[in-house]
């Protein structure tokens, strides 16, 4: 008897998904997909930050793994993200880049570039390229936070 109301139970959960589902905007969907990201790479690169600053301790092998993570996160489609029509919703995306999408798409590509550097200074152990190159990284970054990101959320 247990058994059949483990499966009564599945397939009642199963069946019921889609209408569980069916009140959400899909745009939710897309700026939760950018937003989640964006998270992705700040937490791959805010760690390599505080060893930089030393608000953390040094470590080679912690350092080189969150610099290669954050390359291999950089190749993610990020311009999936931002399809036209995606602005407003909670977010701390500027329309600015909706407006000039070309201008956003080169700094987007100048960050991927970067990290890809980053990662292969990181495994050479050579810390003042390591500082050099994470400087760069950092520039890319904040080229597009200085352009397109709010310091605040944007409805």
């Amino acid at each position: 008897m247990k058994k059949y109301l483990c499966v009564f139970g599945l397939i009642a959960g199963l069946a019921s998904a889609p209408l569980a589902l069916s009140h959400l905007d899909s745009s939710a969907f897309i700026l939760s997909y950018r937003q989640s990201l964006f998270a992705i790479l700040g937490g791959n690169f805010g760690p390599m930050s505080s060893m930089i600053k030393g608000e953390m301790p040094w470590n080679d092998d912690q350092f080189q793994a969150y610099a290669k993570d954050l390359a291999t996160a950089s190749q993610l489609d990020f311009m999936r993200g931002f399809p036209a029509g995606s602005e407003g919703g909670r977010s701390r995306a500027k329309p600015g880049i909706w407006n000039n999408m070309e201008d956003f798409e080169q700094k987007m590509a100048d960050m991927r570039e970067q990290s890809q550097i980053m990662a292969e200074v990181a495994a050479s152990g050579d810390k003042r390229a390591i500082l050099q190159q994470f400087q760069k990284t950092g520039g890319t970054c904040k080229a597009c936070h200085d352009d397109y990101k709010s310091k605040d959320y944007l409805n």
